[in-house]
């Protein structure tokens, strides 16, 4: 039997914003875009290729969502995009307004560096060796 994480929900403060940052600025693909009833949207971005899961964009609608949003998992990297380009990568997303939290460094498994997204949760954007 195979099993897969195949969608991650990501609390946003507005969906149109974060639909703009994920496909202008990662170059995401926006998967679907759906209204739900009661000013609620279905939207799932996810990178190009086939591997690894799609986001689920989801505008916090209650004050203890709305707290969550940036802050998902804390002061820790919440996900984890990896690259087969990462310097390549790395000048589009700056290009496009991404900020970094440190600059680019060699690890023993690849290249690594942390930036953060439009509501402030932090990424590892990598490419392993």
């Amino acid at each position: 039997m195979n099993r897969s994480v195949t969608l991650v929900t990501l609390l946003v403060h507005d969906c149109d914003a974060a639909i703009d940052f994920f496909v202008r600025a990662l170059r995401f693909r926006l998967i679907e875009d759906t209204a739900s009833g009661q000013g609620k949207r279905r939207v799932v971005v996810a990178p190009p290729g086939e591997d690894g899961a799609a986001l689920l964009l989801s505008r916090a609608s209650t004050p203890a969502q709305a707290e969550l949003v940036g802050r998902q998992a804390a002061d820790r990297v919440f996900l984890f995009l990896e690259s087969t380009d990462f310097w390549l990568d790395h000048r589009h997303m700056l290009a496009h307004g991404v900020a970094f939290a440190e600059a680019p460094r060699e690890e023993p498994w690849g290249t690594v560096a942390v930036f953060t997204d439009l509501c402030g949760n932090r990424w590892d954007l990598l490419q392993r060796s």
